[in-house]
């Protein structure tokens, strides 16, 4: 049917786009707003950040407070006001293999492109924030074949992401990315690098399609696009420019605001807002119909 074949094709398009071998940047949204920006700028490809969603939805840390029904709700709010593959936080999967599954295949349903699934301990943290754990690698092995067998009915690709560097080495999460891609997964994650030696590591153990994690000032050296990609990384994604950059902007104009300071050079022009929100669109679109003009 015309669904099923709209969920495909978005995870067609992401496994073409790995598989011209350009590297990939992808910017992270946290709302309908956020992702349709990203889109207009000319990203081919997004993901949808916990850490940031999390922020912009409950207010709250990434810290395992969002539920499965929150997630699929921002993520189905970002895929109906965009068209270029997302792929979202999955967390944990928030359960055992069993959960896992149902998880992956809600977000094939509503046409994620792919899933990020992580061997943390339940409730999850921010990969670059104290307290995190890991689960024992049967468990961390098993949430990676529930995903892949998940996907049998809806095509969607697998983000695995061990974040065992914080608590066993970066040996163990080497080993555990390179079992995660012999059961299946599409794009390999091992989080939190803390130097350039272990990044280089990391691409030259880990088989199939790496993914750095860029956080500015997070625990991971900030390499430039150009050197990420000679070190072997095929994606990076930066979970917080977008919501970092929007909150310095909201709070440095409300800020103005408040002392009922000039403000001007802060603001986007009425006439743009106007048209990256999309009234120009809606407006051609509704001109077709008689009673939608008045």
């Amino acid at each position: 049917n015309w669904g099923v074949e709209m969920k495909q094709k978005k995870s067609k398009i992401l496994r073409n786009l790995l598989l011209s071998n350009n590297f990939l940047p992808v910017p992270s949204c946290f709302d309908a707003l956020s992702a349709k920006l990203i889109e207009q700028v000319g990203f081919k490809l997004m993901f949808m950040s916990g850490f940031a969603a999390s922020a912009s939805r409950i207010g709250q840390p990434d810290l395992g407070v969002m539920t499965l029904t929150e997630v699929l709700d921002q993520l189905n709010s970002i895929t109906d006001a965009s068209t270029i593959p997302l792929i979202g936080d999955g967390d944990t999967g928030y359960g055992n293999a069993m959960n896992v599954i149902r998880t992956v295949k809600s977000f094939a349903k509503i046409d994620c492109a792919g899933v990020l699934i992580e061997d943390q301990l339940s409730p999850k943290r921010c990969g670059h924030t104290p307290g995190k754990d890991v689960v024992s690698r049967d468990e961390a092995f098993d949430r990676i074949k529930a995903s892949v067998d998940a996907r049998e009915e809806n095509d969607i690709l697998i983000m695995a992401r061990t974040d065992a560097n914080h608590t066993h080495g970066i040996k163990e999460a080497i080993e555990r990315a390179q079992k995660f891609y012999e059961l299946g997964a599409d794009i390999l994650f091992v989080e939190a690098p803390k130097s350039e030696d272990e990044m280089r590591l990391v691409c030259k153990e880990v088989p199939g399609y790496k993914i750095a994690n860029i956080v500015e000032g997070g625990l991971t050296p900030n390499l430039s696009m150009k050197e990420l990609a000679s070190i072997g990384y095929n994606l990076a994604v930066y979970p917080l420019t977008a919501l970092s950059s929007a909150m310095k902007a909201m709070v440095d104009s409300l800020t103005k605001l408040k002392t009922d300071s000039d403000r001007s050079n802060n603001l986007m022009s009425f006439e743009e807002l106007r048209k990256r929100v999309g009234f120009d669109d809606y407006y051609e679109t509704s001109s077709k119909y008689e009673t939608s003009k008045r």
